[in-house]
């Protein structure tokens, strides 16, 4: 089947699967943490007031688009692959198994400095209407602010983990297990509420990862806690704003 020809049946497949990947697990997630009615979240409530029906449907037209861009790259990749083209391997013995372990912690460690570094340039005055004001016109998101970008800020990062194929062996397991973290990770940490106990939160491993405290105070207070993942380069950048964390 000519390259052309792929693309034209590989892109729009890929396109439906992101955008229903990610309306599944935000629509679950803003079920389970804002429910029906008017009650307050469940967790502890970091939003002000219950999603604004306006603010969601924005979220929701720029995540529309945003699966589009993203599946791009990936369609490309993904031909590329079929083709033998990529480090892509689905052989466990090929690199054996604590190489499953190495390369998806390399795949999250780039990615991170990446985003981070990307998410201060794109808070550039000169560059903040065109390319991240979308996303926060969100001041206090939900769970489909996860997906809501500008096509820039969607192109910017779209690129990244497809191009890492190229040069990183990767298994595929390892890949779903990528993309299933980041869209969990995305989806909680604009959540609106703080699901995670502080318990966890307080803990030697969850005081280094990103949370909805952690990132909801990014959507109030622009210059700070640009991370992805982790907190390492905010702490160590000076960029890390700590949350309070009240007793539910």
């Amino acid at each position: 089947m000519p390259a052309l020809t792929q693309l034209a049946v590989t892109f729009p497949a890929l396109t439906a699967i992101i955008a229903v990947r990610y309306m599944a697990v935000a629509g679950l997630a803003y079920w389970l943490v804002w429910g029906p009615g008017d009650r307050r979240a469940r967790g502890r409530q970091l939003n002000r007031d219950r999603p604004k029906r306006a603010v969601i449907v924005h979220e929701l037209t720029l995540s529309v688009f945003s699966s589009w861009i993203y599946a791009a790259p990936a369609a490309c990749a993904f031909i590329v692959w079929r083709q033998g083209g990529t480090r892509i391997y689905t052989d466990v013995s090929r690199y054996g198994l604590v190489w499953l372990f190495v390369s998806g912690a390399a795949y999250l460690v780039i990615q991170d400095a990446y985003y981070y570094w990307l998410h201060r340039v794109m808070h550039h005055q000169a560059l903040f209407r065109w390319v991240h004001a979308g996303h926060h016109r969100s001041r206090e998101p939900t769970p489909f602010a996860s997906f809501s970008f500008d096509w820039a800020e969607a192109a910017l990062n779209a690129w990244l983990l497809p191009a890492l194929t190229f040069l990183i062996p990767v298994h595929p397991a390892v890949i779903l297990m990528l993309l299933t973290l980041a869209t969990i990770a995305a989806v909680l940490n604009h959540a609106g509420a703080e699901v995670l106990p502080n318990w966890w939160l307080r803990g030697p491993l969850g005081r280094w990862l990103i949370s909805a405290s952690h990132h909801s105070l990014h959507h109030s207070h622009y210059g700070r806690n640009f991370g992805l993942y982790f907190r390492f380069w905010d702490l160590l950048m000076g960029t890390d704003m700590v949350p309070r964390l009240e007793a539910p």
